[in-house]
């Protein structure tokens, strides 16, 4: 089968092209490089140069290739820019699925897997695990940008018979660890990234936003998955679409770490001490958002390897320490 994986330049995208190939899959690569980067392709995937936005240059695409799934991970993901650009990630991560469906329609391509996110749930407020039938209700454009393209999908689904995976992933972390590739970019948000910004220099220190929540030791806690998990999932979802079968899944830890707990394993993989700073609770924070993936491990036979919050961390930094 060959799998046409948009947005395959960048962090979760390489990690899932690889994962593609090495299970023996034909990975076609769409990317147009704003965030991408051509040092994360591998050099077994064929590349296009190509936005979702111009549904010409998708057409282009598809017509060179015969394409029999669609990976799509190409979107814009920071919640603050979000509310200051709103129309950037509606323009891309909405109406650039409307434009992939419409394409996918006109080439009679059946299948696709989406990169969706635990946004779409807004501002939790639970005391167990959050599953998949938790409510949705999107709190900035970010999160409603994604669910919104949820609901494109689904409802192309029910009246063209496309058949869909779509993953909803939580706190994404770590790198490969046979590949070098690994998470890169200007101004990345992500806490271990910024973590390890600290402790190579980059960054003065860590801010941490309240000390106050109810948690086990009042700092926010929050389900972090590593990259090549993730990416795992991905290929099982091959097997679902083969079976013309649809499905919705979470896809995390199922364990949750606090904010300390996070600096407090940086300490001890890295090996040195990260200047962190107390600050202010953020609107909207909520003290506490674990996933539940028992969906996915159900009915994909998808469970994560990297369970230990040490090894997350260790992965990641072996990558970042390095580029």
């Amino acid at each position: 089968m060959r799998v046409l994986v948009t947005g395959g330049a960048g962090y979760i995208g390489s990690h899932a092209v690889v994962e593609l190939l090495d299970g023996g899959y034909e990975v076609v690569v769409l990317d147009n490089l704003e965030t991408g980067h051509m040092k994360l392709v591998d050099s077994r995937a064929k590349f296009y140069k190509a936005d979702l936005r111009d549904r010409e240059s998708l057409r282009g695409v598809f017509q060179k290739e015969k394409i029999d799934v669609v990976m799509n991970f190409a979107a814009y993901i920071k919640v603050g820019e979000s509310v200051t650009a709103p129309n950037k990630y509606y323009e891309n991560n909405t109406y650039g699925i409307l434009n992939i469906i419409e394409v996918m329609r006109e080439f009679n391509v059946k299948n696709i897997v989406f990169s969706s996110t635990a946004a779409v749930y807004g501002d939790v407020v639970a005391d167990s695990c959050v599953a998949e039938s938790f409510v949705t209700q999107p709190i900035n454009p970010y999160g409603m940008s994604k669910f919104m393209a949820e609901r494109i999908i689904m409802d192309s689904s029910f009246s063209y018979g496309m058949n869909y995976v779509i993953f909803r992933y939580f706190n994404v972390a770590g790198a490969h660890e046979k590949y070098r590739i690994g998470q890169m970019g200007e101004g990345m948000t992500s806490l271990i990234p910024v973590v390890l910004e600290v402790a190579k220099g980059e960054r003065e220190k860590v801010e941490v936003f309240g000390d106050t929540y109810k948690t086990k030791d009042g700092t926010g806690v929050r389900d972090f998955i590593h990259v090549t998990d993730l990416a795992r999932a991905h290929v099982l979802a091959m097997n679902k679409l083969s079976k013309e079968e649809s499905g919705l899944f979470n896809l995390g830890n199922g364990t949750g770490f606090s904010v300390l707990e996070i600096l407090e394993a940086s300490k001890r993989v890295i090996g040195k001490e990260i200047p962190f700073v107390i600050s202010e609770k953020r609107p909207g924070d909520p003290a506490s958002v674990v996933a539940c993936s028992w969906k996915a491990e159900q009915e994909l036979g998808w469970k994560p390897k990297y369970t230990n919050l040490d090894d997350i961390i260790r992965t990641a930094w072996e990558w970042y320490k390095n580029i």
